[in-house]
C-alpha cells in the first residue's frame, strides 16, 4: 500500500530536479550575501543560518547531480528526449554551485582540514556531471553551450578547494617556513683550517658581512591599511604557532611606540581582517593575478553562454524549464558580479591602490575598521542570574522555557523526578545563555575608548619598562605570567600583601572572586557624594566592563581560558546566591542586595565552615571586597588598581589562550581578547621571539 497517492507522486517525480536546482541557487545567494557578514556581526541566528545553508548546499547540489545522472537514458520520446537535454545543461551550474561563492569556503576551520575530501568530491562530482553530459549528447546548440559553463564551474569548485588547501594548518604553516639552511660547509672549512695551521701558518677567522636585507620598519605616517598589511605579513606566523625573530619585535614596537592608540587598533582590526579573509574566503586564491584571470574567464564565458542562450531556437524545450535555465544564467551572472564588487571595495584592493598611490578620495577612513569586527564585548553577571532580574515578559518564546521547566519542578512526581531533572538541566544552560548582553561602539562609546586606550597604555608602558632591563627576555616571559600580582606589587598600591591571595588561586577562581567583588562595591559605593573621585566613575565603569566581559568568556567561552574547574566554581557559586536571595526578604535592585552580601560576618573563611564540597566563591569574594574598602587610599586610586588589576588578568587570559581558539572566534563577529592577544605580540610581550638576526659567517684568514 503506497503512502502518497499517485498524483503526488508524479508531480513530484516532474518537479523534483527543478526544486533542488531553484534551492541550489537560494543557497548561494544565502551564502554570498551573509558569509562575510558574520566577520563583523555577533548574532547567533547569522551563525545559524550560514551553517544550514553551508551544509545543505552541498548536499543538495551533490543529490541533484545524482538524479540527473539516473534520470538520463535514451528515449524514444522526443519530449522527453529534449527534457533531458536542458536539464543536462543544468549540471555545471551545480558545479558552479558547489564552488561556493568568494565570501565564504569554510565554515569553520574544521573544513580547511578536510580539503582532500572536497578534492576527492571535485573529481566525483565533475565526472557525474560529464556523465550527464555525455548521456544527452545530440549535436544541439544547448549541448554545445554547456562546454564553457562546465569549464567556469570546473575553475570556481578548484578554487575553493585550493582555497581550503592554503588555509589547512599543514599548509598554512609550510607555506610561512623558509628553505632549509645547511650553512657553510663546516667539515670542509675546517679541514683548510688544520691543514694551514699544520703547515705553520697563522690561521684566524674573520666575519664577513653578509648582503644587507631590507627590514620592512614600519612608519608611523604611512597608510593604515599598509601598516596593518605588513602586521598581518610578519604575525601571522602566531596563526600557525611558529616563532619570530628579535628584528620582528624590534620592527613592531616602533611602530606602536610611536602612535597613538586609535591607530594601534585600527592596524590591529586590518590585520585580523586579512587573518579572517585567508582563513574563511577564497582571498589566497582570489587576490592575485592567477585569480583574476580565472574571475575574468569564469565572467567572460558565463556572459557569453546567456547572451548565445538567447539567440538560440527554443521552442521544444518547456517553458517552466526555460524559466529556470534564465534564472540560473542571470543568478550566476548576479553572483559574479556582485564578487567582483565585493573584491573591488575589499581592503585588499585598497592596498593595491594605496601602494600605487592611485587617486582615490578617502581611501581608507578610520571609521570603516567598525566593518572589521564587531566592536563590542559581550556581557555576564552572577547576580543577575542570582536576582533573576529579567521579567519574563521581556524574552523570547525559546527564553521563557527555563521558566517553565522551574514551574514544573514545583509539581515533581516520584516517577518523573528523572525526566524533570533533565529538564532543569535544560534549564539551566537555556538560563545562563538567556542572561548573556554585549555592549557596541554604538551603546557606549566613550566607554569602550577608555578601556582600549587604558588597555594600550598598560601594555605600552609594561614594554618600556622591559626594555630598559639588561634581561629583557627575561622580563618579557614574566609579565606574560603577570595575573594581576604585578599591579598589587606596584610601589603605588603596596597592596599585595593584603589583596595577593585573590591573584594567586586557580585564574577561575581570581576571575569569579573579582566579578563579584567589583559587583559589590560598584554598586555600594557612593559615588556621587564624594566631589574627589575626579575621573574614577571612569575607571568604575571600565571596571565592570572587563568584569562582566571575563566572565562571559568564564562562562560562554571557557576554551579560550586556562583549564580549570571554573564552570563548576560558577555553579556552585551561583547556586549559593539564589539560596542566600531566597532566605532573605523582598530585596529591591541591586544595590539592597550587595548590601545584603556585605553585612555577612565573614570573619571565619568560609572555607573552614562550609569544606571544600562545594566550590563556591560568593563570600570569599565578599571577603575580598571588604580588604578592598578597607585599602589606604583614595577611592580613585582604588578603582584605578582594580582597573589596572583586570587589565592584567585580561592580558594574561589572551596569551594563554591557543591560537586556534582566537582563529576561531574571528568567525563570530571577533572577540576584544584576540585584539589584546595581538596588541600584545606587537609590544612583544610574548613568548614567540627566539631568533637573533645579524648572525655573521665567517672565513678561513691565513697570515
Amino acid at each position: 500500500m503506497k503512502i502518497l497517492p499517485q498524483s503526488v507522486t508524479k508531480l513530484w517525480n516532474e518537479w523534483e530536479v527543478r526544486v533542488l536546482v531553484l534551492i541550489s541557487l537560494f543557497l548561494q545567494i544565502v551564502l554570498i550575501l551573509l558569509g562575510n557578514r558574520r566577520k563583523y556581526i555577533p548574532s547567533k541566528w547569522i551563525r545559524v543560518i550560514l551553517w544550514l545553508a553551508y551544509l545543505a548546499a552541498d548536499w543538495i547540489a551533490a543529490v541533484c547531480i545524482g538524479i540527473l545522472s539516473n534520470s538520463q537514458g535514451d528515449s524514444e520520446d522526443d519530449s522527453l528526449q529534449q527534457t533531458n537535454i536542458i536539464r543536462a545543461f543544468w549540471a555545471p551550474f551545480l558545479l558552479l554551485h558547489l564552488g561556493g561563492p568568494d565570501t565564504i569556503t569554510a565554515y569553520s576551520m574544521e573544513d580547511n582540514e578536510l580539503w582532500l575530501r572536497h578534492l576527492l568530491g571535485l573529481v566525483v562530482q565533475f565526472g557525474g556531471a560529464c556523465y550527464v553530459f555525455l548521456r544527452s549528447w545530440e549535436g544541439m546548440p544547448l549541448n554545445i553551450l554547456a562546454i564553457p559553463m562546465f569549464v567556469a564551474g570546473l575553475i570556481k569548485y578548484g578554487e575553493r578547494t585550493w582555497a581550503l588547501r592554503s588555509a589547512s594548518s599543514s599548509q598554512f604553516r609550510e607555506a610561512m617556513l623558509h628553505r632549509p639552511d645547511p650553512g657553510p660547509n663546516y667539515a670542509k672549512i675546517m679541514g683548510e683550517y688544520t691543514l694551514q695551521r699544520s703547515q705553520g701558518f697563522n690561521v684566524s677567522f674573520e666575519p664577513v658581512a653578509e648582503p644587507s636585507t631590507k627590514v620592512n620598519c614600519l612608519d608611523p605616517d604611512e597608510e593604515i591599511l599598509q601598516v596593518g598589511y605588513a602586521l598581518f605579513m610578519t604575525f601571522k606566523r602566531l596563526f600557525a604557532d611558529l616563532i619570530l625573530t628579535f628584528q620582528d619585535r624590534k620592527d613592531s614596537q616602533s611602530f606602536f611606540h610611536n602612535t597613538t592608540w586609535e591607530k594601534a587598533f585600527v592596524a590591529i582590526e586590518v590585520e585580523l581582517g586579512f587573518m579572517y579573509d585567508v582563513l574563511y574566503t577564497k582571498a589566497s586564491v582570489t587576490y592575485c593575478r592567477w585569480g583574476h584571470l580565472l574571475r575574468v574567464v569564469s565572467l567572460s564565458f558565463t556572459v557569453s553562454t546567456s547572451v548565445a542562450f538567447l539567440l538560440i531556437n527554443k521552442q521544444e524545450y518547456a517553458t517552466t524549464d526555460l524559466i529556470i535555465t534564465l534564472l540560473l544564467l542571470v543568478g550566476a551572472i548576479v553572483l559574479e558580479m556582485y564578487a567582483i564588487i565585493i573584491l573591488l571595495s575589499s581592503d585588499w584592493t585598497m592596498l593595491w591602490l594605496s601602494k600605487h598611490k592611485k587617486p582615490l578620495k578617502d581611501r581608507v577612513k578610520m571609521d570603516r575598521a567598525n566593518k572589521r569586527w564587531s566592536n563590542s564585548m559581550a556581557q555576564y553577571n552572577l547576580l543577575s542570574l542570582c536576582l533573576k532580574e529579567k521579567p519574563i515578559k521581556y524574552l523570547g518564546p525559546v527564553q521563557r522555557l527555563p521558566y517553565i521547566c522551574e514551574m514544573l519542578k514545583k509539581y515533581r512526581l516520584g516517577q518523573h523526578e528523572g525526566i524533570l531533572w533533565r529538564f532543569s538541566r535544560v534549564y539551566e544552560m537555556l538560563e545562563e545563555h538567556s542572561y548573556k548582553t554585549s555592549v557596541t561602539v554604538s551603546t557606549d562609546l566613550e566607554i569602550l575608548n577608555d578601556l582600549k586606550e587604558f588597555i594600550f597604555e598598560h601594555l605600552s608602558d609594561k614594554s618600556n619598562s622591559a626594555k630598559e632591563q639588561s634581561d629583557a627576555n627575561a622580563i618579557y616571559k614574566q609579565l606574560c605570567a603577570g595575573r594581576g600580582d604585578l599591579v598589587l606589587k606596584k610601589e603605588k598600591y603596596n597592596c599585595h600583601s593584603i589583596l595577593g591571595w585573590s591573584v594567586e588561586e586557580d585564574f577561575e577562581q581570581s576571575i569569579l572572586l573579582w566579578h563579584i567583588a567589583t559587583d559589590l562595591l560598584y554598586h555600594t559605593d557612593n559615588q556621587d557624594q564624594n566631589p574627589s573621585l575626579g575621573k574614577c566613575p571612569d575607571y568604575r565603569a571600565m571596571c565592570k566592563l572587563v568584569s562582566d566581559y571575563m566572565l562571559y568568556l568564564l562562562v560562554m567561552r571557557p576554551s579560550m581560558l586556562p583549564d580549570g574547574i571554573g564552570h563548576m566554581r560558577f555553579r556552585d557559586s551561583r547556586a549559593e546566591g539564589i539560596q542566600f536571595f531566597k532566605d532573605k526578604a523582598i530585596i529591591e535592585g541591586r544595590t539592597e542586595a550587595c548590601q545584603k552580601l556585605l553585612e555577612v560576618n565573614t570573619e571565619v573563611p568560609p572555607l573552614q565552615v562550609e569544606g571544600d564540597k562545594s566550590k563556591s566563591m560568593l563570600f570569599e569574594a565578599c571577603r575580598l571586597a571588604k580588604s578592598l574598602q578597607s585599602l589606604e587610599i583614595t577611592e580613585k586610586e582604588k578603582w584605578e588598581m582594580m582597573c589596572d588589576v583586570w587589565v592584567e588578568m585580561l592580558c594574561y587570559a589572551a596569551s594563554q589562550c591557543g591560537w586556534n581558539q582566537h582563529a576561531k572566534q574571528l568567525r563570530r563577529g571577533g572577540e576584544l581578547l584576540t585584539h589584546v592577544w595581538l596588541l600584545m605580540a606587537h609590544f612583544g610581550i610574548r613568548e614567540h621571539f627566539k631568533i637573533s638576526q645579524g648572525h655573521a659567517r665567517s672565513v678561513v684568514v691565513v697570515t
